[in-house]
């Protein structure tokens, strides 16, 4: 059937008198506004309750964990959930960087300083956060960095750590100086894709008893971290006192009373100890440099290359020279870190560094990977990343944060985050894959 629209010609057909218009459908005369000039549905009046009973929807108030993670939708949210269950001096020891930490306010610095470029127009109805990473599946373009102490933030550690990135199907790195062991942590996380991240010590037969005991477990990817030549001033730590095992000072016991459930969860739990060192006690600094081997050079990461059989990866990259260096030593891939800013105050920040590494691995037909950590606090913070060139994406304070909120549920909540803003932001990008970012769609506003 087709339908043919007549010309408008008021001749050809008459109006019709309203005589012919049934009373029902005539139209009804608007109400005359009252004398005052306003109209008769903006008049003041008494609320009857079949007004007021749809809005009254009271809810029992909920104070257990999973109401309160529940209710952060930022990880900004879970840190201040984190620092008022958590003593000063764990918190701190997280939270902190070194110096006047002017580095890692310039890393998150960088993700803000930065504009969107969406495009309209696209079928986003499914999006497909999935990526492959050093040659395996990745659910998420994200996965969890190497920590140490992680068991003092919270008493679950590294045990929480690992069992949410198994459950979110991403990698799991466990800290040379974690304080849950290689082994215990595989078999918390069977099904997990477990990575080791070493520090190269002076001591090179620890060092291999350490290498051959991750390969035993099962890791595939062994990470290992060159910007600790020495520890860096970590102010927040040198006036907490911080010591491992914390010690019981009037300040932390005053500290405690504030935070109970940290402290029984910390007393009541086996004994704080590196799980990968023999036992230490004395502060954070006097550990690293009393372990650690100034005396690095690029012959030793031969001598890495040749002993690991599995995937290697070089942390602590600053420099387009050393990624490519490194990469010319064996290495399968680099990620872009200054720790956190947590060594070198005034560090170049990763997030910058991140494009220039890019082309120049295109330029040298390079398909070594390119991780990124540092200041990443957001899913926009990952997709960014990923859209400038980064193959993936670590995240160290995040996930603390929520470790410290709520323990393995504070972990999942994490990632739920970030998976969520992840989602959303490519969807308003006009991305379904991870494939489809590329740098036209951010730009650096003041690089």
């Amino acid at each position: 059937m087709t339908h043919t629209i007549q010309p408008n010609n008021p001749e050809a057909t008459p109006a019709p008198d309203a005589t012919d218009i049934p009373a029902a459908a005539q139209p009804k005369p608007s109400p005359a506004p009252a004398a005052s000039g306003v109209p008769a549905a903006l008049k003041r009046r008494i609320p009857k309750y079949s007004d007021l009973a749809p809005l009254m929807q009271f809810k029992k108030p909920e104070f257990s964990k999973e109401a309160r993670l529940k209710r952060a939708s930022t990880i900004w949210e879970l840190r201040d959930i984190a620092k008022r269950r958590t003593p000063q001096a764990p918190f701190d020891y997280t939270d902190g960087a070194a110096e006047g930490e002017i580095t890692l306010r310039r890393a998150r610095e960088a993700f803000l300083d930065i504009e969107f470029r969406p495009g309209i127009l696209r079928n986003v109805s499914k999006i497909d956060l999935s990526t492959e990473i050093l040659g395996k599946p990745s659910r998420l373009p994200v996965g969890i960095a190497p920590t140490g102490f992680t068991r003092m933030m919270q008493s679950e550690g590294e045990y929480a750590g690992s069992q949410a990135a198994e459950a979110a199907g991403i990698p799991y790195t466990l800290s040379t100086m974690g304080t849950a062991s290689i082994e215990d942590v595989a078999a918390a996380a069977p099904n997990g894709r477990n990575w080791f991240q070493l520090y190269l010590w002076t001591d090179r037969d620890r060092s291999l008893e350490l290498i051959e005991r991750a390969a035993k477990a099962g890791n595939d990817t062994l990470m290992v971290t060159v910007d600790t030549a020495v520890a860096g001033a970590r102010l927040r730590d040198v006036r907490n006192g911080m010591t491992i095992p914390p010690a019981l000072t009037v300040k932390t016991v005053l500290d405690a009373s504030y935070r109970p459930a940290w402290w029984f969860n910390f007393l009541t739990h086996e004994p704080l100890t590196f799980a990968s060192l023999s036992r230490y006690t004395g502060t954070v600094a006097d550990l690293i440099n009393s372990m650690f081997d100034p005396t690095l050079t690029f012959e030793d990461l031969d001598w890495l290359r040749e002993t690991w059989k599995g995937k290697l990866v070089v942390k602590g990259i600053q420099t387009v020279e050393d990624a490519r260096r490194v990469v010319d030593h064996g290495a399968d891939g680099v990620v872009l870190s200054n720790h956190g800013g947590r060594q070198l105050d005034r560090a170049p920040i990763p997030f910058h560094l991140l494009p220039e590494v890019k082309q120049a691995f295109t330029a040298d037909n390079s398909d070594a990977a390119i991780m990124l950590d540092t200041g990443i606090m957001s899913g926009a913070d990952i997709v960014a990343a990923l859209a400038l060139g980064a193959d993936f994406t670590l995240i160290g304070r995040a996930y603390l944060y929520g470790l410290m909120a709520g323990g393995r549920a504070g972990v999942d909540r994490t990632l739920q985050i970030l998976e969520k803003d992840m989602a959303r932001t490519m969807a308003l990008l006009g991305v379904s894959s991870i494939s489809e970012l590329t740098p036209e769609h951010v730009r650096l506003l003041n690089k």
